[in-house]
């Protein structure tokens, strides 16, 4: 039997915290304290007491990872994931434990780690292709398909000083993916480019894996990129694991037990630019433990809370699913049977919404939107501002044993005749 590529044997790594009050000292204050009393200020520099604390970011973490494997690790803010894959970069020593690697390793932990801002990005090409530990041959042999790759060709020949953060993210990608390292750490670098080249990378990585049997770490915020790529995923929270295995499981664990299951989402920090309509906050209304949650057999009931901002008129409302993957499974307008179009004066407004629910148990998508059909124009558009999960649990407790293949479940009547 081969040795896993990755071996981790209860890696923990602790910070020390100062905490420290000191009141607001002038730069004049300083230098006359300084002047007047030199010895004075020197003795209370040095006798000044600040307590310390011990953080432990991760404690007591083991896995194993085999060739060929896309491993996910999600979690909170704060859980340790990056801390972990700097570990496994060798930018930070562990405090204790052992970590084995057996192969070559090339990390993108954060924009334009291991690129010189002077140099070119032909120039960054080569310099971070020899800090993968390449050698000058292997990198022309590639060099063709990473620029393709990159889509920069435009902007080879200047100082990626001048680059924007996405084109940063095209470029390290692009060296990290072609220069073959046996093992490949990513980050939640992936968010800054856009959702074209995001796709890009998902795809490559899909092949890293798949046909080239390299082994890929890969930590992100994004559950539906993790559920894509990643067969097996780990849970963090508060530098410990508390669960591996199944993507689909894990995921759906993390969301049972953190903030993102919860039954109402405030979206004030969403970005929303149309000013006449801004959704505000929507709300599972029979969320199963008041998560974001229904069983298979219960209908899908939301409060949807807007401010209109100046009067609008014949808008139509609509409520898209879609799955983790994206894959779209329904979308429905509030006039769908003809009901009347809403004239909104300003002022703010609940909408209602039940959804028959006829879906298999899992994760999906919920995309909220608005269209003035006078304008004929978006009013407001959404995408995924919550996270539905479907049981296979029912109110009674008893669970659905069975679900057809397919996306949905539909309902049909049989007889005899």
């Amino acid at each position: 039997m081969s040795q896993p590529i990755i071996e981790i044997n209860n890696i923990s790594k602790k910070y020390r915290i100062a905490h420290q009050q000191e009141k607001y000292v002038t730069l004049r204050d300083i230098l006359t304290n300084v002047i007047r009393k030199p010895f004075r200020f020197i003795r209370s520099k040095v006798s000044k007491n600040v307590a310390k604390e011990d953080f432990w970011a991760l404690k007591d973490i083991s896995f194993t990872v085999d060739k060929g494997e896309a491993m996910g690790i999600i979690g909170p803010n704060g859980a340790g994931k990056t801390t972990l894959l700097k570990i496994l970069s060798r930018i930070t020593p562990p405090t204790a434990g052992k970590i084995k690697l057996r192969g070559r390793t090339a990390s993108l932990l954060e924009v334009g780690t291991g690129f010189h801002p002077e140099l070119t990005g032909r120039e960054n090409i080569f310099l971070n292709g020899a800090i993968l530990g390449m050698s000058k041959t292997e990198i022309k042999k590639k060099f063709d398909e990473i620029v393709s790759f990159s889509g920069i060709k435009k902007f080879l020949d200047t100082p990626v000083k001048r680059y924007s953060s996405g084109m940063f993210v095209r470029l390290a990608f692009s060296v990290a993916a072609h220069l073959e390292p046996e093992i490949l750490l990513i980050d939640e670098v992936l968010a800054v480019g856009d959702a074209e080249f995001q796709k890009k990378c998902l795809g490559k990585m899909d092949d890293i894996t798949k046909k080239s049997g390299r082994t890929i770490l890969f930590v992100s915020h994004n559950m539906a990129a993790v559920q894509n790529l990643c067969n097996r995923c780990i849970f963090l929270d508060q530098g410990r694991i508390k669960m591996i295995g199944e993507t689909r499981k894990v995921i759906e664990k993390y969301l049972s037990t953190s903030s993102v299951g919860a039954s109402k989402r405030i979206l004030k920090d969403y970005k929303q630019d149309n000013s006449r309509i801004k959704i505000l906050s929507i709300e599972l209304k029979n969320g199963i433990q008041n998560k974001f949650c229904v069983s298979w057999a219960q209908p899908i009931e939301m409060i949807i809370e807007i401010e209109v901002k100046e009067r609008v008129k014949q808008v139509s409302f609509a409520v898209g699913v879609s799955t983790i993957e994206n894959v779209p499974v329904f979308t429905v307008h509030h006039n769908d049977h003809g009901e009347r179009l809403w004239n909104l004066d300003k002022g703010r407004y609940r909408i209602r919404v039940s959804i028959d629910n006829l879906l298999r148990a899992g994760l999906y998508n919920i995309t909220l939107g608005a269209h003035s059909l006078t304008r004929k124009n978006i009013l407001c558009y959404l995408p995924k501002v919550a996270q539905l999960e479907v049981s296979d649990i029912t109110i009674n407790g008893k669970k659905y044993l069975y679900q057809n293949p397919g996306l949905i479940n539909i309902r049909a009547t049989w007889a005899l005749i």
